[in-house]
């Protein structure tokens, strides 16, 4: 088991270093192995792959990825951790750390290096300010990754996780289940983390989808139409498109009655398939 999840070796190596937790960055390192051994466990990780970490830390879970793993890649913004890590994992043969951005990295080049490895994955304890530009900027780019395993703010693994007409359920629950099957792990509180966070987080796991579960011409106008559709909650959908894509009222809840939705409905009590039906319409209706 990898030491650097012990609590006492943690500390001594911010002690030893005189680190200063840095806000900004939304800095806290796991102390908690029961944990660790989850994430490495649902992670699936083998020799056979290459792993990406984003926001290292000192290098706590890095330090056991290396151990199974075949290659692991860690991303680092805060140039002050990037002395730590390389003393940190000095002994580790199968190992880059990259200093900078998570969303300026040019992962196509990083992944280019390392043409070996058919199984890339995503493993990481994410810095909870900047979660979700990371986690759709990952899936945007359409990577090919198997999966993404990842410790984020708990009430953001439960948006993605939603299901339609629940209240966590939005616009970041449909767009993580267009890319992928999310599936929580575990609830994991604060005293499992150095510094303590104010929030409960959880560990949630992503597997990719191979094909997109909806079948839409156009993939951007979904999610133009999901993005409106959420935008004033307490609006009903017609009015919410309507306002969002600059479009005649009659001609949207025309379309909305066709497709058997009622005058009424809300975009928070639609499922994937249906936005899917409706950008397929709007499009339709604009050409």
């Amino acid at each position: 088991m990898a030491k650097l999840v012990q609590s006492k070796e943690t500390i001594a190596v911010l002690q030893k270093t005189n680190f200063q937790f840095k806000k900004q960055f939304g800095q806290n390192f796991l102390i908690d192995s029961s944990v660790l051994e989850h994430i490495l466990d649902f992670s699936d990780i083998n020799e056979k792959d290459l792993l990406i970490e984003i926001g290292p830390g000192i290098g706590t879970l890095t330090e056991a990825l290396c151990e199974r793993a075949g290659y692991v890649i860690a991303i680092e913004i805060d140039d002050k951790l990037i002395p730590i890590l390389e003393e940190n994992l000095s002994d580790k043969a199968n190992f880059t750390l990259v200093h900078g951005d998570a969303l300026k990295v040019n992962y196509s080049s990083l992944l280019a290096e390392h043409k070996e490895y058919s199984s890339i994955k995503v493993v990481a304890n994410l810095p909870y300010y900047i979660t979700t530009p990371i986690l759709m900027d990952l899936l945007e780019k359409k990577l090919p990754l198997q999966s993404i395993t990842v410790m984020v703010q708990k009430e953001v693994a439960l948006r993605m996780k939603a299901a339609p007409g629940t209240k966590d359920y939005g616009a970041l629950s449909l767009a993580v289940q267009y890319y992928t099957e999310p599936e929580i792990v575990q609830e994991v509180p604060p005293h499992c983390f150095i510094p303590r966070p104010n929030v409960s987080s959880m560990v949630i796991h992503l597997k990719i989808h191979q094909k997109a579960p909806v079948s839409v011409h156009d993939p951007a106008l979904l999610f133009k139409t999901i993005k409106f559709s959420f935008m004033q909650r307490r609006k009903t959908l017609v009015n919410a498109l309507s306002s969002g894509f600059h479009m005649d009222k009659k001609e949207l809840q025309s379309l909305l009655t066709s497709l058997s939705y009622p005058e009424n409905v809300r975009g928070e009590t639609l499922s994937l398939e249906d936005f899917a039906l409706i950008a397929d319409g709007i499009e339709e209706l604009k050409n």
